[in-house]
């Protein structure tokens, strides 16, 4: 699934989800959404930590998205290698086919807007 297939899956099925949801899946959606806006961490670093999260638990789904999320936020490549290297220590050598997979995502975003004249 490339990654414009991916953003139109989720927003498919997370309103598909939150239609049929309990009251606690609707609650925690809510949740996860609130815990990443600005507060005593800027809204940028709680990304940056959610990206480092995603990858030590092997989540490309949840890495692509933190990195979307990170971009938008205006986190630049670098930021995101040194969050990449800190997942990397902590999740030891099983997540470097995840960090292959970040470097492969914010490379694609990246010459995306640089196509696009961003």
């Amino acid at each position: 699934m490339n990654r414009r297939e991916f953003n139109a899956y989720r927003v498919r099925m997370n309103k598909r989800i939150l239609e049929e949801g309990s009251l606690c899946t609707r609650r925690f959606f809510s949740l996860d959404e609130s815990v990443y806006r600005e507060g005593k961490l800027p809204a940028k670093t709680k990304e940056m930590l959610g990206l480092v999260a995603s990858t030590v638990l092997r989540c490309n789904e949840c890495i692509l998205y933190h990195i979307q999320q990170c971009m938008e936020l205006g986190c630049t490549a670098e930021e995101m290698y040194e969050a990449l290297d800190v997942a990397l220590v902590v999740g030891g050598s099983i997540t470097i086919p995840h960090v292959r997979y970040a470097y492969e995502m914010i490379d694609e975003i990246r010459n995306e807007g640089t196509a696009s004249g961003k």
